[in-house]
C-alpha cells in the first residue's frame, strides 16, 4: 500500500511540478504528516526531491529528473483503451496521433497488461452519439481545438438559437463532448465564460497574440455547474400524471430521464409528479404515450390534452 502511494507521489511531482504538502495530501487522501514521511522516504531512496519554503514554496523534483516507472496495473492499462474514442479524436484532427500513441503504449506494456488491454478493445466499444440523431457537423472543430490548445483568441460568426447571426471575439478555454455534440467554453476578453455549440460556428479566424486562462479555471467543474443550471432552467414547471400498468419504462423513455415511481394503486396505476419545460412541450411529450398516461394537473395541461384528443378524434373519426 505504501509503495503504491510513494509511486503516486513521485508521479504527481513529475507531471505537475511543484506541489505543496497540502495539495499532495488532498490528492493522495492522506494526512500532511504522512506526506512529510513519504517525502523523507523518497529522499532516502535517492529520489532528488527538495522543498522550497515560503508562501510560494512546496516540494518538487530536481530539474531534468524523470522516472521510467509508470506503475500501471493490468486493470489501469486496460481502462486507458476505453478512453481512446477514435471518432472524437479524428474530429479533433488527432486520429493518427491517437492510434500511434495506442501502439506505443501497447508495445511498452508487459505481456499480461498488454493482453488485457487488447481484450478490452476487442470486447468494448464506445459510441458517443445518442440514438435517433446524427452527430453534429463541425467543420471548424480543428481550428477551435488548436486555438484552445495554443490559447489564441478567435473571431467567429455564430448562429444563436433564434437563428440570429452574431460576431464575437472570444478566448476559448476548452471543449466538451456531450451526447455526440461538441461545446466550446469561451469568454470575451472582458466577460465571463459562456457555452457555444461548435456546430453553430459559421466562420472562424484565429487572431494573433495569446490570452491567459483565468487562474483556477476548472473546465470539468464549470461544465458540471452549467449542466446543472441548464437542467434547472429547462424544467420550469411540474405535472401530475397517472401511468398505466406496464408503461413505466415508456415514461422514462418519453421524459428522457429516470422517474422514481411510487407504489401502484389497487388498479395498478401509479401517480407521479414529473418535471416539464412548458405546457405545450409537455402536451407533445405525453401524447406519445397514448392512453397509457392521464394528466391530472395542472388544469391547463389537462384541458390541452383533452382538446388535442378531441381534434384527433375529428380527424380520424368516421
Amino acid at each position: 500500500m505504501r509503495a503504491s502511494r510513494l509511486l503516486s507521489l513521485l508521479l504527481l511531482l513529475q507531471t505537475r511540478g511543484r506541489m505543496t504538502a497540502t495539495e499532495l495530501a488532498e490528492e493522495l487522501e492522506v494526512s500532511i504528516r504522512t506526506v512529510y514521511r513519504d517525502v523523507e522516504a523518497l529522499s532516502a531512496a535517492g529520489v532528488p526531491v527538495y522543498a522550497d519554503r515560503g508562501p510560494a514554496g512546496g516540494y518538487q523534483l530536481l530539474d531534468g529528473y524523470r522516472t521510467r516507472l509508470n506503475g500501471l496495473t493490468a486493470a489501469e492499462a486496460s481502462s486507458l483503451f476505453l478512453a481512446g474514442l477514435p471518432g472524437p479524436a479524428a474530429e479533433l484532427g488527432l486520429g493518427e496521433v491517437a492510434a500511434n500513441a495506442e501502439l506505443k503504449l501497447l508495445a511498452a506494456l508487459p505481456p499480461e497488461p498488454r493482453s488485457q488491454a487488447a481484450r478490452m478493445r476487442e470486447r468494448f466499444h464506445l459510441d458517443v452519439p445518442s440514438w435517433y440523431r446524427n452527430a453534429d457537423d463541425v467543420p471548424h472543430l480543428t481550428e477551435v481545438a488548436e486555438a484552445v490548445w495554443d490559447q489564441r483568441p478567435l473571431r467567429m460568426t455564430y448562429r444563436r438559437w433564434g437563428q440570429q447571426v452574431v460576431e464575437r471575439v472570444i478566448h476559448p478555454y476548452g471543449l466538451v463532448l456531450k451526447g455526440g455534440s461538441w461545446y466550446m467554453i469561451a469568454a470575451p476578453s472582458d466577460g465571463a465564460p459562456r457555452t457555444y455549440r461548435v456546430s453553430r460556428v459559421l466562420t472562424v479566424e484565429t487572431l494573433t497574440g495569446s490570452f491567459e486562462r483565468p487562474h483556477g479555471f476548472d473546465l470539468a467543474e464549470f461544465w458540471g455547474v452549467y449542466a446543472k443550471e441548464f437542467r434547472e432552467k429547462m424544467y420550469k414547471a411540474e405535472a401530475v400524471i397517472r401511468v398505466a400498468p406496464g408503461a413505466e419504462s415508456l415514461l422514462d423513455y418519453t421524459m428522457s430521464t429516470t422517474i422514481e415511481l411510487p407504489e401502484p394503486d389497487q388498479d395498478g396505476w401509479r401517480t407521479v409528479t414529473v418535471p416539464i419545460e412548458s405546457i405545450p412541450h409537455a402536451r407533445w411529450l405525453l401524447l406519445r404515450m397514448g392512453a397509457s398516461v392521464e394528466v391530472l394537473a395542472p388544469a391547463e395541461l389537462r384541458d390541452l390534452m383533452r382538446d388535442t384528443v378531441a381534434e384527433l378524434g375529428k380527424m380520424y373519426g368516421s
